[in-house]
């Protein structure tokens, strides 16, 4: 374990713990002599994950659920100490056309990806508030800067955690509350299972986006992209005629990604758990 300076001994909660991007940061952080604890609505899964990973709490936690949500920063504050850092990181992603989304899966997406970061944000910040400090970072997703057919509930769910995230921001300027927003790209996780990604640029991996949490932490800035070159290339977008972004789009996969060219059996087991079944 490295002794980072500027993470050692910071009482962080990271939800969506046990698996993927959730768990790499919390090893990231660990490592850095962070005291970490990590929430899943998979207790057993963030039990063995904490244990392998060294981290010191896991908790089952629905972050949907005011009372679960409460319970588990109690726990970590009971047994940690008050938290300086909470990473809202739970997310789901299902994928298809909008037509076939049934209304239960639209607000299981919205449920966990938007109101989940919400809910969190003002429970601690709450806590945050009378210590005038604490940081608050919430993983969105590049999909909040641009779209792309088959994600449309998951894209406005991205898009509403950003826009909070930098009112939020704004909004407690001077407190000594930050609050940040990390968006990745592609990520070498089950979110993506089933699908062939896009033509020409590079799937990142999970510890490339814990990387990028661990840099906003260590110094704290609105948005953070991973990749930056996928965050460049969305971004250039927003200055090219729309039919012409649309065409690169288009050429580059984007069209087909998350509807005719999902592999369904490959993803099926991911799909079955994100929808609830």
């Amino acid at each position: 374990m490295t002794q980072d300076t500027a993470l050692h001994g910071k009482v962080i909660a990271i939800t969506g713990g046990a698996r993927g991007i959730g768990l790499a940061t919390a090893t990231a952080l660990h490592r850095r002599g962070a005291r970490v604890a990590i929430g899943d609505i998979d207790a057993g899964a963030a039990e063995k994950s904490a244990a392998a990973a060294g981290v010191a709490l896991a908790a089952e936690l629905d972050v949907a659920d005011p009372d679960s949500f409460t319970a588990f920063l109690d726990e970590v504050e009971r047994t940690l100490g008050p938290v300086d850092v909470l990473i809202n990181n739970a997310g789901i992603m299902p994928v298809g056309r909008l037509a076939d989304e049934p209304d239960a899966v639209t607000r299981r997406i919205l449920d966990i990806n938007t109101y989940g970061v919400i809910l969190g944000s003002k429970l601690a910040v709450r806590r945050m508030v009378p210590r005038g400090r604490g940081h608050i970072v919430n993983v969105a997703s590049l999909a909040a800067e641009t779209y792309a057919p088959g994600l449309a509930t998951y894209g406005a769910s991205k898009w509403a955690v950003l826009g909070f995230t930098e009112a939020a921001r704004v909004e407690h300027r001077g407190s000594g509350i930050e609050f940040s927003a990390v968006l990745p790209s592609f990520v070498n996780t089950e979110l993506i299972s089933g699908t062939k990604g896009i033509r020409g640029i590079r799937t990142v991996e999970p510890e490339d986006i814990a990387a990028g949490i661990v840099s906003v932490i260590e110094h704290p800035r609105p948005i953070v992209r991973v990749s930056r070159l996928v965050g460049a290339l969305i971004g250039a977008q927003k200055f090219l005629p729309r039919t012409v972004g649309e065409t690169v789009g288009r050429w580059l996969g984007g069209h087909d990604v998350f509807t005719d060219a999902v592999d369904t059996a490959a993803r099926k087991a991911y799909e079955d758990r994100a929808r609830g079944r």
